[in-house]
């Protein structure tokens, strides 16, 4: 997805904007999340920041209030530059799609991308996803969760850091309503292994493949950048598709 639109001049990299303009009230999150970014990204999260994203907090978030009216809820947790979850949300505009993410650029890209097809059933927590999930969502509250592409981290001392772990894949079994379901994946082979064996010793999710296999591509799982890099690296990318029980 472009981030932004216009003259080349508004692809040219560029600090961050200020946090208080765009309503973010956490200036050391601010620090730690920055990152370079397109004009186009900047502008949107000046203009759009306050209306469609919040900061995660400790505060239970309700999201029928948010979104303006009652509808399942599908999360995609680090939507990175946004392309899965836009695309999702311009298919299904009878769902809310709510997005977490902690990259600037890519929250300032999805506002971007919302904006340039006029989505409304769109909102994003700026923040950590474990937080938002402990004290902002209700339990049983989600239809969907989706978590395309995360970091591998390969390095054997960094396994520690994945975000797939029995705990988190339990807390994730919580909020999801009874035949909701768990999207995932991957192109990264070793990772695809851990996270099926996670998932199959968590009692409260099923495997809709057969018990200890990968899940055929869904059709409603949009290509993004990091799998086309993967694919153009030879690298096989694996699904996997749990339900809560």
């Amino acid at each position: 997805m472009t981030a932004s639109t216009g003259d080349s001049s508004d692809n040219r990299d560029l600090a961050d904007p200020a946090p208080e303009a765009m309503g973010r009230p956490d200036q050391r999150l601010y620090i730690r999340r920055r990152g370079r970014m397109t004009r186009g990204q900047a502008r949107a999260l000046e203009q759009q920041y306050a209306g469609f994203c919040r900061p995660v907090s400790d505060q239970p978030l309700d999201t029928s209030d948010w979104f303006g009216r009652q509808a399942p809820l599908a999360l995609e947790i680090g939507f990175g530059m946004g392309q899965a979850l836009l695309a999702q949300a311009e298919a299904r505009p009878d769902w809310n799609w709510l997005g977490i993410e902690i990259y600037l650029p890519g929250i300032g890209s999805a506002l971007s991308g919302l904006t340039q097809r006029g989505l409304s059933n769109v909102r994003i927590l700026d923040g950590d996803a474990r937080q938002a999930l402990t004290a902002m969502l209700a339990p049983q509250s989600l239809s969907q969760v989706s978590i395309f592409f995360p970091d591998p981290w390969p390095k054997a001392r960094h396994h520690k850091r994945r975000l797939i772990q029995p705990d988190f894949a339990a807390l994730l079994a919580t909020r999801l309503q009874p035949g909701g379901r768990l999207l995932l994946a991957t192109d990264w082979a070793p990772y695809a292994e851990h996270m099926l064996a996670v998932l199959q010793d968590e009692p409260a999710l099923r495997n809709t493949a057969p018990a200890g296999s990968f899940a055929p591509r869904p059709a409603q799982r949009p290509e993004t950048n990091f799998e086309r890099r993967g694919l153009r690296l030879g690298h096989e990318v694996f699904d996997l598709i749990y339900e809560r029980a």
